[in-house]
């Protein structure tokens, strides 16, 4: 029983979101002759603590702050219903900030061999464990400020996506941050869903993220924004290094984009966009998936 309540808590749903980055990332180092495995394998070990990681901050932070109580319309959380006790969810996040360390750790050790890269996937890595963390908890958490898209597009999207490539191919270039841009967008995208979903309760409590400062008007065009962008960067880098029309099998996916952007234009209702949390961050996957398959094929 007790499984199943930190399952909740681990919020597995979002779990394939946050590999979408560290699967595109490898995607274009296979592509570039030079996938290692074990990259692969500690760089989504890595990603999925840190999502976890944020998952736990989040439904923490968020009971502490007030903003998770009786009239919130999104999942339910573990901490504010006391299924977990505090004690006990603080001490989960000390538990997934040392196994995202670990695995960060070796990660960067048999990714990297320059000890001045070292050092600074190093000071990246303890970054993202602080910004998972500061997303919702201590004071001025930067959620709570609108900050948290920012997060979301540099860590699981820049980040996940360039990093991941990096760390297999020891090189970069400017291209590659046009498919790590867009995965950065749809993640934001998901998360701007999430914060449209809540925007009454979130505005009620003092949690001003970016849909609160915007207005759900302004935030739905915003939204058509993140998700128009990440797919047109996406039809640019394809166009950049056109080999194949297999490339442009991701396109596949453009449906499932466009079908969120009417529904989210059309919704008069927020309670009713939590499905499409699910969706989106399903049809984040499909995309890196389908990318990828595109290159090799």
């Amino acid at each position: 029983m007790k499984i199943n309540i930190w399952l909740k808590a681990f919020r597995l749903r979002t779990l394939p979101l946050a590999l979408s980055c560290s699967i595109l990332g490898s995607f274009l180092a296979y592509a570039d002759g030079k996938y290692r495995w074990m990259i692969f394998l500690f760089s989504s070990l890595t990603i999925l603590f840190l999502q976890i990681l944020s998952n736990l901050a989040n439904d923490y932070g968020d009971t502490i702050h007030g903003v998770d109580n009786e009239k919130r319309v999104g999942p339910e959380r573990v901490t504010q219903t006391g299924l977990v006790s505090k004690k006990q969810m603080r001490r989960m996040i000390c538990v997934f900030i040392i196994l995202s360390f670990l695995s960060g750790s070796i990660l960067i050790f048999i990714g990297l061999h320059n000890i001045f890269h070292i050092v600074l996937f190093f000071v990246l890595g303890l970054a993202a464990i602080c910004a998972a963390i500061k997303y919702t908890i201590g004071k001025n958490p930067f959620g709570y400020v609108g900050l948290g898209d920012l997060f979301v597009f540099l860590f699981f999207g820049i980040a996940g996506v360039a990093g991941t490539y990096y760390l297999h191919t020891q090189t970069m270039n400017f291209w590659i941050f046009l498919p790590a841009s867009a995965i950065g967008m749809l993640s934001s995208g998901v998360l701007n869903l999430n914060n449209l979903r809540d925007i009454e309760n979130d505005a009620r409590t003092g949690k001003k993220t970016l849909v609160v400062r915007l207005g759900t008007k302004a935030a739905k065009y915003y939204h058509v924004s993140l998700l128009s962008l990440s797919l047109l960067m996406s039809l640019i880098y394809t166009f950049k290094y056109y080999h194949s029309v297999y490339q442009f099998l991701y396109v596949l996916t453009f449906p499932l984009f466009v079908y969120n952007i009417h529904v989210v234009l059309q919704n008069a209702e927020p309670i009713k966009l939590n499905g499409e949390l699910k969706k989106l961050a399903f049809s984040t996957f499909a995309f890196s998936v389908t990318f990828g398959i595109g290159l090799i094929l």
